[in-house]
């Protein structure tokens, strides 16, 4: 299957999406689509070998909308500079299409861009710049993305103004119909403005009719047309004693519909401001080194193997390996901690993160769409487009919504006009402010602005939502899985325990263990080095070296025969362990691992090494708790280490000694006992426990983020982002709650009161116009609560 991202362009509300992904979810060859109506987002799951990209394109355009495919889809549209004539189109379209791995290429001189297909298995955007730069021609980033969200907003901006400098004269002589000259000015404004800012209404009903389904257009187009048709034929006295022209209904109704629109735009651009933050993370430049000199170029033409100079202050260009010098670099956009993190040669770094002290070279491993800027970029945008299951509701009540409100504009009208004795005119204007008021756009809205708002918080604090309803269904969680080694310990062996026995210092048998170790590669005897080295004790050289698989080391240190194993080898040499004897077996109770030493033929000392748990492990299981979520470990080492693990870090219950096929079955059995389970894991060796759990939690996901199998990935190995992105999760669905809760309540009450439900009690109606700007205000309203999230980051 492929997956596709597109941007969509003219949807009015929430059943335009629907209408979308009903014509592609019949389409043979298409798995998946899923709009996303507040992000202008389409995502697609479809076999190539059924359907293309262009059908499927052709599809959308079809009903109406404009459609166009995110980079990354082995598409690239790019800048060119340098272009003069049109020999240069064709001196670089055949110098492009020379490639093998590329299809197709289009050069547009006059926009001074270019339009690449490609195969992204065979050929990558630096090598198509690189082809660029070789034809003599200078390559530009795309920015298409971020200049049409920058130019849609204008538009709506513009719209706006216009219909509104248009609309006010009509308001302003409104009591002057009886002006002949007054009259010609608001029917030419109206019509002005009925035709040009209210035309994309006209449109979208079209397209949304020919499709039998109906839209905001579809209410907007319906009251406008029949302020502006009325009011155009009592002008010309077709309407005999019911001649009342009100020209300015129409246009205001427009103009507010349109502030509207500007608004909503304005707050959806405040939503995705996470995102767009990351996005301006990348560096545009990097210095190349070649044959030992320095080269400033574009970042987009690094290459794998290529080596970059990065200086104190400068953005680190891509993923790589450091190979020369040492400096710290702030890492806070991938981890969330601000803590600079040291970097020498051999340690990979991150593209985009920042170099704060020294010089350091870096060997590109990574780049482009493989890095881990982009990876996490790709990531939230499919997570933003995908659906929560709570929006699916919303979706199934906007599809009846219109056809309804329809119906309640008719018995409104019919009811003032036959049993009121208030007259056509009345009856008529109620009608048009009930189509108005109940556009389905709020409840189109509060899903999704809630879902990005939420997954750009998470995207702070390291937290990454790999779909958009993880988030609402961590919330539902009753229980948790966790493996052990890597997410409740540190996933590797540390000295924990040095008993010397009478009369031996502890320093000094600490130097004899880690002269004894030195030359091992067994994980114990690297734990028992690294512990070492950070209490300063360095080893020594020593002679007739000796390990022996299943006993342990024999060696000469200081012309001293020097042992250090198990209590095998103790007894084959003869040596009494009995004065640690005791000791010996409380540490292996606590499933410890346990080396002996010994100098000749006499015990000098006990060394114990476990997997310790993180220091935050048995607060975050202590909070989970208190969020109401036991928490059960499951491990497949020995039952006393996970007792002795359980007993740490709080944990009620664990299952040992547990195969990793045996992990997927155990999440099954928890979810047979109606369970909502989630697992956290290291995301490689729990990836099919991770795939089955309700919610899969990937923690530790820091440098390799596309192999992880989670819904949700922690960056850092931190097992308090679990608790962290509970307590997000919840919020998140309390806010999308209280946006569908006044999604509904304001066209509960504003029905009613467009109807004239008050007039009789407290001669209260509702305009058509200012029902247009309530309208408008709802969506807003819903946008602007779901921006109150943010309110959550202290809380994380």
């Amino acid at each position: 299957m492929t997956k596709t991202t597109y941007t969509i362009t003219g949807m009015s509300c929430v059943n335009c999406a629907g209408r979308i992904e009903k014509k592609l979810g019949q389409t043979p060859g298409i798995d998946r689509a899923a709009v996303n109506f507040a992000i202008e987002e389409l995502l697609v799951e479809f076999d190539e070998r059924a359907v293309t990209s262009d059908e499927i394109e052709s599809l959308v355009t079809g009903l109406g909308y404009g459609i166009k495919a995110r980079q990354g889809s082995g598409e690239l549209r790019f800048g060119v500079k340098g272009l003069h004539c049109a020999s240069c189109v064709a001196t670089l379209e055949t110098k492009l299409q020379a490639n093998p791995a590329i299809s197709a290429a289009v050069v547009n001189l006059a926009q001074e861009s270019a339009l690449v297909r490609y195969d992204p298995a065979a050929i990558g955007q630096a090598e198509i710049f690189a082809l660029v730069t070789a034809a003599g021609y200078q390559p530009q980033a795309d920015e298409a993305a971020e200049e049409d969200v920058a130019r849609a907003f204008r538009t709506q901006r513009n719209w706006f103004l216009f219909s509104l400098a248009l609309s006010l004269p009509i308001m302003a002589t409104m009591t002057m119909h009886g002006n002949r000259t007054i009259g010609w000015l608001g029917l030419l404004l109206a019509t002005i403005v009925q035709f040009t800012a209210g035309l994309t209404f006209y449109r979208g009903s079209w397209f949304a009719l020919k499709s039998r389904s109906a839209n905001m257009d579809v209410l907007v187009a319906l009251g406008t047309s029949a302020a502006y048709f009325y009011s155009l034929a009592a002008f010309f006295g077709l309407l005999g004693g019911h001649g009342e022209v009100f020209f300015e209904t129409s246009a205001m109704l427009i103009a507010f519909i349109r502030l509207g629109k500007y608004l909503e735009a304005r707050a959806r651009g405040k939503a995705s401001e996470a995102l767009k933050k990351l996005l301006r993370l990348q560096a545009d430049k990097a210095r190349l080194l070649v044959d030992g000199e320095e080269r400033e170029v574009p970042a987009a033409l690094v290459k794998v193997g290529d080596i970059v100079l990065v200086r104190p202050g400068e953005t680190i260009p891509v993923d790589g390996e450091v190979i020369d010098g040492r400096s710290m670099v702030d890492e806070s956009m991938v981890t969330g901690e601000s803590l600079p993190v040291e970097k020498k040669a051999g340690t990979g770094v991150t593209g985009a993160t920042i170099n704060t002290s020294g010089v350091i070279r870096v060997r590109a491993t990574r780049v482009g769409e493989a890095t881990l800027l982009s990876q996490i970029v790709k990531m939230v945008q499919e997570a933003q487009a995908d659906k929560a299951p709570i929006q699916r509701f919303a979706d199934r009540v906007s599809a009846r919504f219109v056809p309804a409100v329809l119906g309640l504009a008719l018995i409104t009208f019919g009811g003032w006009y036959l049993f009121s004795g208030h007259g056509f005119l009345f009856a008529f204007k109620l009608a048009i402010a009930v189509v108005v008021i109940a556009c389905p756009c709020a409840m189109g809205l509060a899903t999704p602005t809630a879902i990005m708002v939420g997954s750009g918080i998470g995207l702070t604090r390291g937290i990454l939502i790999k779909r958009g309803s993880a988030l609402e269904q961590i919330a539902y969680l009753n229980a948790l899985l966790l493996d052990k080694t890597g997410t409740i310990t540190l996933g590797k062996p540390v000295l924990t325990t040095l008993l010397a026995v009478k009369g031996v210092d502890e320093l000094r048998l600490l130097e004899c263990l880690v002269a004894a170790e030195s030359q091992s590669l067994h994980p114990l005897a690297r734990a028992v080095v690294e512990s070492a080295a950070k209490r300063g004790v360095t080893p020594g050289a020593v002679e007739e070296y000796e390990e022996r698989g299943g006993f342990g080391i024999s060696c000469l240190y200081n012309g001293v025969r020097l042992l250090a194993g198990n209590s095998r080898l103790m007894k084959e040499a003869g040596v009494n362990i009995e004065p640690l004897a005791e000791n010996a077996e409380r540490l292996a109770r606590e499933g410890k691992s346990l080396i002996w030493i010994a100098a000749g033929k006499a015990l000098v000392g006990l060394a114990a090494l476990a997997d310790p748990i993180k220091e935050t492990s048995a607060r975050a299981i202590a909070d989970l708790k208190l969020l109401g979520i036991p928490c059960t470990m499951i491990t497949g080492d020995h039952r006393d280490v996970a007792a002795a693990i359980a007993r740490q870090a709080g944990i009620d219950g664990f299952e040992a000694e547990v195969l990793p096929d045996r992990k997927q079955q155990v999440v099954q059995e928890y979810q047979k006992k109606g369970l909502f389970v989630g697992m956290v894991g290291d995301g490689i060796n729990d990836a099919p426990a991770l795939a089955r759990a309700d919610v899969g939690i990937a923690i530790g996901g820091g440098t390799d983020v596309a192999k992880e199998t989670g819904d949700i990935i922690l960056v850092r190995d931190d097992l308090m982002d679990v608790v962290r992105a509970v307590k997000l999760g919840r919020a998140t669905l309390v806010k999308v709650k209280q946006n569908l809760f006044w999604a509904l309540f304001y066209n509960v009450l504003g029905i009613p009161i467009a109807a004239g439900l008050l007039y009789p009690a407290f001669g209260i109606t509702l305009k058509p116009e200012f029902a247009g700007l309530a309208m408008a205000f709802s969506s807003v309203s819903v946008v602007s609560n779901s921006l109150l999230l943010r309110r959550v980051v202290k809380r994380l």
